[in-house]
């Protein structure tokens, strides 16, 4: 398994870890709020049964202390109303410390807009109660969920916005650490390369000097490709030395830095593999040349491998003016990409080949945007036919030079 596939692994295992907390709180809580729905509806029922009481014993006061107790003991929002959802009076609801009184109904609680909508609510929560009254009168009985059951049912959601909140916290802060780490080790091993590159490099160029003057010529073909090895070496060098530190990005001319590199490039490539640079030719933008030609050598090292037998290579630059932006496209006769896997391929760790360490595209993205401040991704790709890589960079301003 790939260190992309562990670190999917394992944002799977934190997703699944977070659901089942989730799940776990929701049907926890669900379960109290069943049960305090059902005490609250027991306790309903029995200030309902005080309050019939209450009238049957009108005229005998030796029950009226009892009655009242039940009534204040209770904690759920009540309004009785008359048959025609007249409000008579209230009991448990925060803007009135009145208890209910069976024979009183004020015409200030009855036009009260407050009551009035606490009534709208309680028809929607729950069926009222029809009651007996005195002299053969009947009334309903209407009643709420308590502020705390209501309190309740919303908890299990704002707990998982917590867990939520701190998972996304944690994990933010998990792979921000895991980047700088990662950033560390990658600028350390990179200079520490560079350096060890100078001294066989240097080597290399004197052995060559000591070559062409006991064996060749200064015209020799041969001799002429390995000192551009020797010096491309040096360029590798120096692309290693940059990692770290902002590098010095200068204004060219892009069609010519594309050229340039095919031109060595190809040399060292199969001669089944034909390449060509088209599109607009005057084109500028603000580059590393050094840096910008590994993300050549990566991209079409991957559009190489990727052609089986005969093929083409053609990188293709566009100007966009709307946008002030340059595109240069990659686009290789290969055996394509699936298009689940158009991200997964910029992923460290991540090849397809049995050897490589898969870091070829990954370093491609970072220097495309964090040194270029561009982007690059897989703009189409079709199995069996090819695939075209996209790069957008800043066009450069054109300013015409002024004559005193």
């Amino acid at each position: 398994m790939n260190p992309y596939q562990q670190k999917r692994r394992r944002k799977f295992f934190l997703l699944i870890f977070a659901l089942v907390i989730g799940t776990a709180s929701v049907f926890y809580t669900d379960f109290f709020v069943k049960k305090m729905e059902r005490e609250e509806r027991v306790q309903f029922q029995l200030w309902v049964k005080a309050a019939e009481k209450r009238f049957e014993l009108y005229d005998d006061n030796r029950y009226t202390e009892i009655i009242d107790m039940i009534n204040k003991s209770s904690t759920v929002p009540v309004i009785l109303t008359d048959m025609e959802d007249a409000i008579i009076a209230v009991n448990n609801l925060d803007t009135t410390k009145r208890h209910i009184k069976l024979d009183d109904s004020p015409k200030a609680i009855a036009d009260s807009i407050y009551f009035q909508n606490q009534l709208a609510t309680m028809k929607k929560q729950h069926r009222p109660i029809p009651i007996a009254g005195l002299y053969g009168t009947e009334y309903k009985v209407y009643y709420k969920d308590s502020f705390i059951l209501t309190q309740l049912r919303y908890f299990p959601y704002i707990q998982l916005a917590v867990v939520a909140v701190f998972l996304l916290a944690a994990y933010v802060a998990f792979s921000s650490a895991r980047k700088l780490e990662q950033d560390q080790v990658w600028v350390g091993l990179a200079k520490e390369t560079a350096h060890q590159l100078g001294t066989p490099i240097s080597s290399l160029m004197a052995w060559m000097e000591i070559i062409k003057s006991r064996f060749g010529s200064e015209d020799d073909q041969l001799f002429l490709e390995m000192e551009n090895d020797i010096q491309r070496l040096e360029v590798v060098t120096d692309r290693f030395s940059k990692i770290g530190s902002k590098p010095i990005l200068d204004d060219h001319t892009v069609f010519i830095v594309v050229r340039n590199f095919v031109e060595y490039f190809k040399v060292r490539t199969s001669d089944k593999i034909k390449f060509r640079v088209t599109g607009d030719e005057q084109v500028r933008a603000m580059l590393n040349v050094p840096l910008f030609d590994w993300v050549l050598e990566n991209l079409l090292k991957n559009a190489a491998n990727a052609i089986e037998n005969d093929g083409n290579i053609t990188i293709e630059i566009i100007e966009n003016l709307a946008k002030e932006q340059v595109f240069i496209d990659v686009h290789d006769t290969g055996k394509g990409i699936p298009r689940s896997k158009f991200d997964a391929v910029f992923q460290p760790g991540y090849t397809t080949r049995k050897r490589g360490w898969g870091l070829g595209l990954s370093l491609t993205r970072r220097m495309v945007e964090n040194y270029h401040s561009g982007q690059i991704f897989v703009k189409d790709s079709e199995l069996g036919k090819g695939t075209t890589f996209r790069i957008i960079l800043k066009s450069s301003l054109k300013y015409e030079p002024t004559t005193a």
